[in-house]
This record gives structure tokens, sequence and C-alpha cells, in this order.
């Protein structure tokens, strides 16, 4: 039996539909899971530290399709990208607004909130941003691995009152500071282990560069990483 040109017509059009419609309800699923579509293209600029000379000496602007990262570009533990697509706005105001990725975007919102009712004195906030500044050493003295912080896994409070110190078991006048601002007990931002940011970010599941075990101390820093 022929179909007429009208039939063909009609099919069409309900094919057309269908696949509308299947694609509005697999973005709304994949919006109720919590998850985006994968980008096309993964683009950062990436800094590198250089531990001779204790500071950034290279920027690299970096572009490629998203499907080619390397397994240096993925956070294991989360699957969080040093690609500047991966990351999501956090604006609380009167903090400042910063950057983290998107996976962790959502509980880092709700922390803000709650330190926003609780009048938290908090000035400046350090979110994602793409540096090597861990792992092996090359021959020019510059570090290889990407920090937490390129993942936009880690956030750095008030760098200017908590410093990162070496020399540092306890906390004491035998620290060296060796970034940021001095440390100093009592003065508002100072983070300590039981004030409001401390202890809000700890039980939303970072970790706080205060306790770091060792020698280093590093009281800005939080990460659901690790240090």
């Amino acid at each position: 039996m022929f179909i007429t040109l009208m039939q063909r017509g009609i099919i069409v059009w309900v094919f057309v539909q269908s696949c509308i419609l299947l694609l509005f309800v697999l973005h709304a699923f994949l919006a109720y899971a919590g998850e985006r579509p994968l980008p096309l293209t993964c683009t950062y600029e990436a800094l590198i530290w250089n531990v001779d000379q204790k500071r950034s000496v290279e920027i690299t602007t970096i572009r490629h399709p998203y499907q080619d990262l390397s397994r240096e570009e993925v956070d294991p533990l989360t699957g969080c990208t040093v690609c500047s697509e991966d990351q999501s706005r956090i604006d609380v105001p009167p903090f400042p607004v910063f950057f983290v990725c998107s996976k962790i975007a959502p509980r880092l919102h709700a922390v803000f909130e709650e330190l926003k009712q609780k009048n938290a004195p908090i000035f400046i906030v350090i979110g994602y941003h793409v540096i090597k500044s861990r792992g092996k050493i090359d021959h020019k003295g510059n570090r290889t691995g990407f920090s937490n912080h390129s993942f936009g896994t880690a956030i750095d409070i008030n760098p200017e009152q908590n410093g990162l110190y070496d020399h540092c078991i306890q906390f004491g006048p035998a620290c060296r500071l060796i970034r940021g601002g001095e440390r100093r007990i009592g003065i508002p931002g100072t983070l300590e282990l039981h004030d409001d940011v401390v202890t809000t970010l700890k039980r939303a599941g970072f970790r706080w560069g205060g306790e770091i075990e060792g020698n280093q101390k590093d009281f800005m820093h939080f990460s659901i990483t690790g240090y």
C-alpha cells in the first residue's frame, strides 16, 4: 500500500517532535542528576611556579578538544578538570565572587550562605586558578604538577591574615612565613581551629591546611582532596 505525500509529512513531523521531546527529557534528567553535558573545548591559562625564583615565571594559554584531556588535567579523586568550562561561579554577597569545580559548587554555595548568616569575617577568597606548583622539579627549577586550585577543588580564605609557613610543626615564633600574610591570633579574619569558618568548612568535608601534619602549615587553605 502506497504512502501518500501527506502521510509521509505527518510521519516526518512526528519523528522530529519525538526527537525534540527525547532531547528535552535527556537535558532535564542531566540537570536533575546534577550533571552537565560535556563541553566541546577545554581552555585554561596555566601558571608555572619556579622554586629557585620563588615566583610564577610563565603563563601559557591552553586550548584543545575536551575529549583530548590528558591524565594530568583531571583530578583522579573528584573528576574535576583544569578546564575553565568545568568551573562554576560562587556569588554570595557580601563575600567576594570566586570560581570552583562545578561538582562541588552547590556544597560550597551552601557553606557560604551559612557563613553569611554567621557574619563570618571573610575578606578574600581565592578559588580556581591553574598553576603547576606541585610534583617534580624540572631542570629549570619549575614545578611540573597541578595544584588543587587548578582543578577548582580548593579555596584560600583571607591569605593576608593566614599565611603559608614552613619549619612549623606547631604554630609559634619558630615558624617561617613563606607566602601570604603574618598570622596574628585574635585579629578579625585570622582563621582558628574552632571558629565558624573552619568548623563549617570541615563539617562540609573540606580539610584545613592549618592541620597539616609535618613542617608546613597553610592556614588560608581548604580542600576536599587534601593538601
